[in-house]
């Protein structure tokens, strides 16, 4: 991906990276086709992923997360498209986990959630946090201005982004989290981002 397309997606990045992790967590299959129900049965209501913990961030804790990335990408690159992790994969990244100070891999999917929504509200240019919401629609204007962006493209990362408006993320509880996260912010988005999209 371009130097000049990459900052477009980066927050919705996160949001992909807030879902994935979410549903990992609660053992969730990554995608499920959407069937409709029989006729004589009633639609099932619909499944959410459960809502984010927010925690108070620890210096421990993100070193823990930057350690752990190297691991736990070499576990979760074996991971076909769209399946959920098997037992043994699971098994391997709680092990990952603990090895690097969390309690397991579902503190270790907490601590990566709260990461991903305070750098989903930083702007890449500037490194700043503004919020997601004026991430986003800075992303779109720079996809508007784009002149080499194909059109159809365009659209589609404008409707994603659009939709990203549409289902903001909650607030940052922690506001400590802001300046901890800032405080990596280089080595998370690399860590975090580069193999995003």
């Amino acid at each position: 991906m371009s130097a000049l397309l990459r900052p477009a997606f980066a927050a919705l990045s996160v949001a992909c990276l807030l879902s994935a992790a979410s549903l990992a967590s609660s053992g969730v299959a990554f995608a499920q086709a959407k069937q409709p129900p029989a006729p004589s049965q009633a639609a099932p209501a619909p499944q959410q992923a459960p809502a984010l913990k927010q925690i108070a961030l620890t210096d421990k804790q993100l070193e823990g997360v930057l350690a752990a990335q190297k691991d736990m990408d070499a576990i979760t690159e074996k991971l076909q498209e769209n399946t959920a992790p098997d037992q043994k994969m699971i098994a391997q990244l709680e092990e990952v986990a603990k090895k690097h100070g969390f309690a397991g891999y579902d503190d270790y999917n907490n601590v990566v959630d709260n990461i991903s929504l305070v750098i989903g509200g930083f702007d890449p240019a500037t490194k700043k946090y503004v919020g997601i919401e004026s991430v986003i629609k800075a992303q779109i204007a720079q996809i508007q201005a784009d002149k080499k962006m194909p059109a159809k493209d365009k659209k589609e990362a404008i409707d994603e982004l659009n939709e990203a408006l549409k289902t903001p993320a909650p607030a940052v509880e922690n506001k400590g989290n802001i300046d901890l996260v800032a405080k990596y912010y280089d080595k998370l988005v690399a860590a975090l981002g580069d193999d995003e999209n």
